[in-house]
């Protein structure tokens, strides 16, 4: 069996050896075998998973539980576990498809609230309501209306309640989120937007970028999840010539 040095495996994959050496520490490769001097004995497998992990972290998209799934994959596959990965890679798959989706969603909202278009639903649902009908977690919706992302009013009883307006909001929030916009530049955004529709959200968002505004950063997050989906999709071919090519260890 031939065995690779870490020099050796950085120079194929085209990394520095440190990057391989925290993918192991990480558990994103399998744990080294290492010679009486200490020194790491890599083998075509270790490449192979550095391969695979490689185009896995291609697109960072680190919310709504993108990344914690496309982890969990590469993990599963380290650990020789390939049915796992596999099932895990569809479930990435499917998530990246959700989140399209969304934003698509997303943008159609904004393009209605720029054209002064208001929803003409009538919904009255509760927190745990809200939680459900957009898969966000009560704990985050918590946490967007603590920092003043959205004002929910309250019933006589004092209980919460989301209107469309609000529903709308939050489904410009989670992609914008989605994007990996911190919750300061959504406030901003949204603050500029609901005092005037028209503004430029590039000189609100303070960003380096004039193409930046609420519907631009949508569309990138299509293109990037786009990339994302076609990654999935080659993540789980390679998986499954992996689980051949390494059914029996040692690899």
């Amino acid at each position: 069996m031939k065995t690779y040095k870490t020099s050796e495996v950085a120079k194929i994959i085209g990394i520095h050896p440190n990057t391989v050496r925290f993918y192991e520490e990480w558990g994103l490769i399998p744990k080294a075998d290492r010679k009486p001097n200490g020194y790491r004995v890599f083998t075509i497998f270790h490449i192979d998973q550095l391969k695979l992990a490689r185009i896995a972290f291609k697109i960072e998209i680190l919310q709504n539980g993108l990344r914690k799934k496309i982890v969990e994959t590469i993990k599963a596959s380290a650990n020789g576990d390939f049915d796992k990965a596999i099932s895990l890679a569809k479930e990435y798959l499917h998530l990246i498809h959700k989140e399209q989706k969304n934003t698509k969603e997303a943008i159609n909202i904004a393009k209605q609230i720029l054209y002064g278009k208001t929803s003409s639903d009538r919904l009255c649902l509760k927190r745990k309501e809200v939680s459900e009908y957009l898969n966000i977690s009560i704990d985050k919706l918590r946490n967007w209306e603590l920092n003043g992302l959205l004002s929910v009013k309250r019933k006589q009883n004092g209980y919460r309640f989301y209107t469309s307006v609000d529903i709308e909001r939050l489904k410009i929030i989670r992609s914008l989120r989605c994007a990996n916009y911190s919750l300061e530049a959504i406030l901003r955004m949204l603050n500029a937007m609901s005092v005037n529709p028209q503004i430029n959200m590039e000189k609100v968002l303070n960003t380096p970028k004039s193409d930046t505004d609420i519907i631009s950063v949508c569309d990138k997050l299509i293109l990037s999840l786009q990339e994302a989906a076609q990654n999935a999709e080659l993540i789980i071919e390679i998986l499954k010539d992996m689980k051949v090519k390494f059914n029996n260890p040692p690899y």
